[in-house]
């Protein structure tokens, strides 16, 4: 299926191309064919008769994020609805009539220069296309979106990490919903033809929440803190902040710790529980000598030689468990707390041997 997406350069233009492009990835992968020819079209497209026919040129559908939402007052009034005609010229000259995806607003119901604006383009590729898709958006998320651009999230993204006090609306609710949603719902509609309204269900948050929200991803993740990503909106909105600090804020030093023992650093903590780390061990060197209650751990060798012990905690003349590793092993360690009897709470001794440093990943899964 041939797939032109207008407002390629755009957040919302940006999103749906990546995605298309990675189903495409997947199918290359499974060895099947690409399931879509992706035609990407900038705004300096609608400008050039050439270009736009030949984007348009044996399209199947058109997702149409294109538009103005910043201009004045007498220029927004027209603009969406000069693109939409610019667009529906464009396929007849091009002799097709494809399925037409228009990512609209939830403003077009308003009575402003922006929402009959939006209201009237829909209204014109509709009145065009026999199959017309008005996907009816709230406020759009993501990563790439500008700050200072009618996009509160992007915006209180930029203050925070920059350490100026954005102004904030006590009163203001808004309705959030992430670009890539929206996209994956635009490409849906197209690949299976659907038509007709469309409404993604979005995140109604208050504004001073949304805000509180921004600040403790910038509070946790500056000391190397995943925060809690059980929420996809919270995955996303994260990574709305992660995608925001590049390529300024990377690559970032960690703290290493050494001593006579070897080197050790801290990788990345989860805001659920948990933590990733690295040590250097010297040859001949023992390690842990102690024990936990309630941590899921595992060892992991990257390279090198190694002994890890387990012994049974308060008996002393218990068995010991040693396992010999190498490189590319993982070892559990563990304690059972279903009973808390003596000869299943375990001791841990790891003891390096051979000729070179050993190198360990330790994860901890829950704190």
């Amino acid at each position: 299926m041939k797939i032109v997406v207008t407002g390629s350069g755009g957040l919302l233009g940006w999103h749906a191309a990546a995605r298309l492009h990675a189903r495409n990835c997947a199918a290359r992968f499974q060895g099947a064919p690409e399931p879509f020819k992706l035609m990407p079209l900038d705004r300096a497209g609608f400008s050039d008769r050439h270009q736009l026919n030949e984007a348009l040129s044996g399209a199947e559908a058109v997702l149409h994020f294109a538009g103005v939402n910043r201009s004045p007052v007498e220029e927004i009034e027209g603009a969406n609805v000069e693109i939409g005609e610019t667009l529906v010229q464009g396929c007849r000259d091009a002799g097709v009539v494809p399925h037409i995806v228009y990512a609209n607003s939830t403003h077009a119901a308003a009575d402003t220069p922006y929402g009959r604006s939006k209201r009237r383009a829909a209204e014109t590729l509709e009145a065009f296309a026999p199959r017309f898709t008005n996907l009816v958006l709230p406020h759009i998320f993501g990563e790439c979106a500008k700050p200072d651009y009618n996009n509160v999230t992007a915006t209180f993204i930029d203050r925070v990490i920059h350490g100026r006090k954005p102004s904030v609306d006590p009163d203001g609710i808004v309705h959030l919903l992430h670009a890539g949603t929206a996209a994956e719902a635009a490409i849906d509609a197209a690949s299976e033809g659907l038509t007709g309204a469309i409404y993604p269900e979005p995140r109604a948050m208050a504004v001073a929440d949304l805000l509180a929200q921004i600040l403790r991803f910038y509070q946790v993740y500056r000391d190397s803190v995943y925060p809690d990503l059980r929420s996809e909106f919270d995955r996303d909105l994260f990574n709305t902040y992660r995608a925001a600090l590049y390529p300024q804020g990377f690559p970032r030093p960690l703290a290493l710790n050494a001593d006579p023992r070897g080197v050790l650093f801290e990788a990345v903590k989860g805001g659920g529980g948990g933590q990733t780390f690295l040590s250097w061990t010297e040859p001949g060197v023992t390690r842990g000598d102690h024990f936990h209650l309630n941590k899921v751990e595992r060892f992991l060798a990257l390279d090198g030689e190694a002994v890890i012990e387990a012994r049974f905690l308060i008996e002393q003349h218990g068995e010991r468990i040693q396992h010999n590793i190498e490189a590319f092993i993982a070892i559990d360690v563990h304690v059972d707390l279903e009973a808390l009897v003596p000869e299943r709470l375990h001791r841990r001794r790891k003891i390096i041997r051979g000729g070179q440093p050993l190198p360990f990943v330790t994860v901890y899964v829950a704190g």
